[in-house]
């Protein structure tokens, strides 16, 4: 399950969200066509109709990445839907450049397909004339609802192809420039070009589209994001948890109240904590200092620990790589996690001392030849 997203089912073993705001997004366009028609509910209706129709798309158009990407065993576990767009969690990006290619280009080629498909049908079978109906695109009807969803299509296939990460753009010439240089030097390249076009779009939105200025902006932090997880990923590559775990940790037990986790916050420099079974074998919980400061703000310190931990929590094994130890902290929101070998638990890796290892591993000076 996805926290504030309705679960509307499965596609080829993909699981189909719809985020909580796209409800807003609904009801204003909704309240947008019902204002510009001078009231008609119908109209307002109809609205909110082609969204639907469009998100469908956008479903497609990011299923056409995932089942693309799952030719070169690359899964993706969700889809969500946002107002913003739609969102692929895939495990990963293949690394082969000509592989990354075909993924990135699987989901425009999805709306250029749904496009032509309309057109076909609107134009061979309907018999209309398409060139009649350009006058009336300015307003949405139920006689142009397919012809403006085809050119919405288009659209999108053009939009997502701008050379620019997150669009599907900037993964194609991350892809590109793959094939005769490293995936970093590519990324960073790709990245920069981003965050050029991304001041170009900010600084034409002032005078021209002030939503130039929200999608110059979308696109500036997602070049940048790409360009950080790009970098991190190449400093993790090759490590291992055990190369990086923690053997020294401070515990905390069920059945203790919670002032005995404030003591342990406020005398020392743990944030994260493992909560063990009475036998002090095996991890049954994990409490982090957010979850200390709620608890205790709901129901004072002397509550029991079981009360307050965390039941659902991610574990490693030492000889899992560090990138991918990354991933499920992040994914899963668990900041720290148990490291268990051969059924024991032999430490504990946590968020920040990853960002430690980090920031020692940039400051180093290069290896000399």
């Amino acid at each position: 399950m996805e926290k504030g997203a309705l679960y509307l089912g499965r596609i080829s073993g993909i699981r189909i969200y719809l985020h909580w705001t796209f409800a807003i997004l609904l009801i204003w366009i909704f309240l947008v066509y019902y204002g510009q028609s001078g009231g008609d509910v119908q109209q307002g209706l109809l609205g909110g109709a082609f969204i639907l129709a469009l998100f469908a798309c956008v479903t497609l158009h990011e299923l056409g990445h995932a089942l693309m990407g799952k030719r070169f065993k690359v899964e993706t576990e969700k889809i969500t839907l946002y107002p913003i767009g739609g969102v692929a969690s895939m495990n990963k990006m293949p690394e082969k450049p000509v592989q990354e290619l075909l993924v990135a280009l699987a989901g425009p080629f999805v709306n250029l397909l749904i496009g032509a498909l309309l057109w076909g049908y609107l134009t061979q079978i309907k018999g209309i004339a398409l060139e009649n109906l350009t006058t009336e695109l300015s307003r949405l009807t139920p006689n142009n609802f397919l012809l403006q969803l085809m050119l919405a299509n288009f659209i999108l296939a053009l939009f997502n192809l701008i050379p620019a990460f997150p669009m599907d753009g900037g993964r194609v010439f991350r892809a590109l420039l793959s094939m005769g240089t490293d995936r970093v030097t590519a990324t960073r390249w790709a990245a920069s070009l981003g965050q050029i076009l991304a001041i170009g779009f900010v600084f034409l939105g002032f005078f021209y589209n002030f939503w130039l200025v929200f999608i110059g902006i979308f696109i500036y932090l997602g070049a940048s994001a790409e360009a950080y997880q790009e970098s991190t990923n190449h400093v993790l590559e090759g490590y291992k948890v055990r190369d990086v775990l923690m053997t020294h940790y401070q515990v905390l037990y069920p059945s203790q109240p919670l002032q005995a986790a404030i003591d342990l916050l406020l005398k020392g420099q743990d944030k994260e904590f493992i909560v063990l079974d009475l036998n002090g074998e095996q991890v049954i919980g994990i409490l982090t200092r957010n979850d200390i400061i709620r608890h205790l703000a709901e129901a004072g310190p002397q509550q029991p620990i079981s009360e307050a931990m965390r039941r659902s929590f991610v574990t490693l094994a030492p000889d899992q790589p560090l990138e991918d130890a990354m991933k499920a902290l992040l994914s899963n929101q668990s900041p720290i996690a148990p490291v268990y070998e051969n059924g024991q638990l032999i430490g504990v890796l946590d968020v920040e001392n990853i960002q430690e290892f980090l920031l020692v591993s940039n400051a180093m000076p290069p290896a000399r030849s």
